[in-house]
């Protein structure tokens, strides 16, 4: 923590909210903590589908409900996946108009918002962040985040966490990132799985200076914190964060499964278990088989109308996942499985990437266990835990 002396991080708490609740209180649901924050201010909201005001599908969205209490959203940011959460990995969307409110939305993946630029800048006062996060290096919403607090710092303007709880959010594992290796899968120097929450990582992100925070004021970022929360809590998320992320099971092997999206094999896109499942055609000794198919989130999967000879992973307890923490054994196995082709990671980067590292990779092709590699990353695990630990909000 480096200038947390100079740079006051308002945790905005307002205790009596968690008055009768039994249950975890969003941030979102506190509006007596935020609307004096938001009073007159032109606000600019980053969210999606998950940005639901409760802990039930059938929740209101956020922008309905700070729109009915008069706040002045002029704008909404939609990151990977666009607002609606529809779309495919990486696919671009273009910029619309909400049909509902009428509200602008700018989409981060639509190649054309110059989030530095005037233009964008001069259209709120305050950014607000309320997005269902899975506590993944690689997964893409803190990137956004991250990106979108480094603009309003350069631009003045200041930014609104409604926290959230992570999913991954009980354990801390994999290595730092190498930020050689930095990328829109990677950005900061975290572990793989972090076990922070976005509130948490935004006050990481100021007080360890991953961005220009020269010219910050003192109450630049305001985190609304959940209440009845810690970070052993099991938080079932009411909607899928990501069209493949269909179900808490994939949410808890996405850590270990994503590896997959850096090799020749397929982790189930195009299926009902995308995340659950591994395999390709020409794979020995198993039973179990599927045909990845387009589908709405998965329009062009890898190995799109082959047969695919794998694992199943669903009957695995989310208990068991959990305990096992990230692991590589499952690629390890489909390599195997494969006879060690030279083409199973193709040329490597993007599996570089998602890894934070080119160690990694090396270690697998050498013949290194799942267990060799994992105590190669845990002294990074211990040094993330302790640099991250003046920024948590939460007991672990």
């Amino acid at each position: 923590m480096k200038r947390i002396s100079s740079i006051l991080i308002s945790v905005a708490m307002l205790a009596s909210c968690s008055a009768g609740e039994t249950g975890v209180v969003l941030g979102d649901m506190q509006p007596k903590a935020y609307l004096p924050v938001l009073e007159g201010k032109r606000v600019a909201l980053m969210s999606n589908q998950t940005g639901l005001a409760g802990t039930t599908a059938d929740a209101p969205h956020i922008l309905d409900v700070l729109l009915e209490q008069g706040v002045n959203v002029s704008l909404i940011v939609s990151p990977e996946h666009g607002f609606r959460g529809t779309a495919d990995a990486g696919e671009k969307v273009g910029n619309s108009v909400d049909e509902k409110t009428g509200v602008e939305i700018l989409s981060f993946y639509g190649g054309t918002l110059d989030i530095h630029s005037p233009e964008f800048l001069d259209k709120f006062d305050i950014l607000v962040v309320d997005i269902q996060d899975v506590g993944l290096r690689f997964y893409t919403y803190y990137v956004t985040m991250y990106r979108l607090m480094d603009a309003c710092a350069a631009g003045g303007k200041k930014v609104v966490v409604f926290d959230r709880p992570n999913p991954n959010g009980s354990y801390v594992d994999g290595p730092l990132m190498d930020m050689e290796y930095a990328s829109g899968v990677g950005r900061l120097p975290i572990t793989t799985v972090h076990g922070m929450t976005l509130g948490e990582l935004a006050r990481m992100i100021v007080g360890e200076e991953w961005m220009d925070t020269k010219d910050v004021p003192e109450d630049f970022l305001t985190v609304i914190p959940c209440l009845n929360y810690t970070h052993q809590t099991r938080y079932e998320l009411p909607v899928a964060p990501s069209p493949n992320l269909k179900d808490m099971k994939a949410i808890y092997l996405y850590p270990s499964t994503c590896y997959f999206e850096g090799t020749k094999v397929s982790l189930g896109r195009g299926t009902e278990a995308p995340f659950e499942i591994y395999g390709h055609p020409d794979m020995t000794g198993c039973t179990f088989t599927f045909t990845p198919e387009s589908v709405p989130g998965a329009k062009n999967p890898p190995l799109l109308g082959q047969l695919c000879r794998g694992v199943d992973l669903r009957d695995i307890p989310d208990e068991v996942i959990i305990e096992n923490g990230m692991t590589l054994s499952y690629v390890i196995d489909a390599y195997n499985k494969l006879g060690r082709p030279e083409d199973f990671f193709g040329n490597g980067r993007f599996f570089d990437r998602l890894a934070g590292n080119g160690w990694m990779r090396r270690m697998i092709i050498e013949g290194a266990s799942a267990e060799d590699i994992r105590q190669a990353w845990l002294p990074d695990v211990e040094t993330f835990k302790k640099t991250r630990k003046p920024y948590l909000l939460y007991e672990e």
